[in-house]
């Protein structure tokens, strides 16, 4: 009975534990995103400030170096996007004129086969009916708003790079830190944790950044022989989305197919769409993502899957995205401490034989 007891008391603790480590997730999304990003960035550009600083470079130098490096990419990165983006602004009406009706015949025909779908969206246009009859906000309230979302968004951005340049000259103190926080016959320990998790981390995101080149550059070939507008932002965007595992290509397959044969409807070039992304996936399945990729992370998929949509419902695409590094990290930590290896090999995607 006291052992019972004990059972219950601890698991209590454990799922109150979850839930306000949940809440408080979600609610300190603002820094931890930003502060995530940053980590997993700087252990991407940590061996290129180690040879900098081999070079008897100052820390502090080489540190400003890798960040205003990162932040240049970055730079470059949105100005593509936007450059891009002004393109089907410009075009949107036009854009909006040829897929609205292909959509509207699109519902027609799935609610006279779905009668229970016809039912659904009607409600839903009912409801749409009575919000729409609020008052609508005013244009100083939506200009408010959207100076709001653009000023929170350079803000995270601009500390993204500050928290990187942090911790890149500060990482021996961090370090020094964590080997205080546990006996000094683990420090060796704890040495390799911290090791491997930075190793690992780096391998992922180098494999996925080379992987995302290549893609990129699939997709474009393909879907400028498709005769598809604007090819250059949506092959960008799908390359990129495959940060997402599994669902990034579906979304980037969606984007394709909304602004190419749904704009213009013509037969070929919606099978040029569906060529360029079968064979883009299969190169990426069974070239590049064995040979460029790897197995470095170890991790199940199925735990991947669950991985990505807790991410989405805690931090949004930032947390699809980061999903995967952050639950990399946590396996490795889990797989070197003896008395929670059970869970490591639970995250893992080797076989038993192999453990």
């Amino acid at each position: 009975m006291t052992n019972s007891k004990t059972i219950l008391i601890q698991t209590a603790l454990v799922v109150i534990f979850l839930f306000f480590s949940t809440v408080l997730i979600i609610k300190a999304r603002g820094f931890l995103i930003p502060f995530s990003t940053a980590v997993i960035l700087a252990l991407l550009v940590l061996p290129l400030s180690r040879k900098l600083e081999l070079r008897n470079m100052n820390r502090a130098t080489a540190s400003f170096i890798n960040t205003l490096l990162l932040f240049l990419i970055s730079l470059g990165f949105l100005a593509l996007i936007s450059f891009q983006m002004k393109n089907i602004v410009d075009d949107w009406s036009s854009i909006k004129e040829s897929i609205q009706p292909r959509m509207d015949d699109f519902a027609e025909n799935i609610t006279e086969h779905f009668p229970i779908l016809k039912n659904s969206i009607q409600i839903y246009d009912n409801d749409l009916s009575m919000a729409g009859s609020n008052e609508p906000a005013s244009s100083a309230e939506k200009a408010g708003a959207f100076f709001y979302e653009v000023l929170n968004f350079v803000g995270n951005y601009l500390l993204t790079f500050i928290y990187i340049f942090f911790v890149l000259t500060y990482r021996n103190h961090f370090k020094a830190f964590l080997l205080r926080l546990f006996p000094e016959e683990k420090s060796d320990e704890i040495k390799k944790i911290i090791s491997r998790s930075a190793t690992v981390t780096q391998q992922y995101l180098v494999g996925k950044i080379i992987l995302i080149a290549i893609l990129a550059v699939l997709y474009a070939i393909g879907l400028a022989i498709s005769g598809v507008e604007n090819f250059i932002l949506i092959s960008i965007f799908a390359a990129t989305l495959s940060l997402i595992p599994y669902f990034g290509n579906v979304i980037g397959f969606g984007i394709a197919m909304t602004f190419g044969f749904i704009g213009t409807g013509e037969t070929l070039m919606l099978a040029g769409i569906i060529i360029t992304f079968s064979v883009a996936q299969f190169v990426e399945s069974y070239f590049l993502e064995p040979y460029i990729v790897g197995d470095r992370v170890d991790l199940h998929p199925f735990f991947v899957i669950l991985a990505v949509i807790a991410g989405n419902s805690l931090w949004g695409i930032m947390g699809m995205i980061l999903s995967i590094p952050i639950l990399a990290i946590i396996n490795v930590i889990l797989l070197d401490i003896p008395s929670l290896r059970p869970f490591g090999f639970l995250l893992s995607n080797k076989s038993p034989s192999e453990k």
